[in-house]
């Protein structure tokens, strides 16, 4: 089985580099924020919008690849619907 976690980098409030990592337990998905590579992982509780698209074009990119499947897809946008109802998703390229 590939490996299902997802990293990227984002900025931090302040301006500040961050690494932000998100792996899947249990069928959901923890995510988990560091600001320099020897930093501590801490965890989000409350992972923004932002976090969830980039996890979502993570997966997009795995499925393309043949390391996910439709179906972990389907299941990020759930959860994004259900935490961001407003939000505007984009749409598969």
């Amino acid at each position: 089985m590939a490996k299902q976690g997802i990293t990227w980098k984002g900025v931090f409030e302040d301006g500040e580099v961050r690494q932000v990592s998100a792996d899947r337990v249990g069928g959901e998905w923890a995510f988990h924020e560091r600001g320099k590579r020897f930093d501590d992982w801490k965890r989000i509780a409350d992972p923004s919008l932002e976090d969830w698209l980039e996890l979502l074009d993570g997966v997009r990119r795995r499925i393309g690849r043949g390391l996910m499947k439709p179906a972990d897809e389907r299941l990020v946008l759930a959860r994004i619907r259900e935490r961001f109802p407003k939000a505007e998703v984009p749409a598969r390229k």
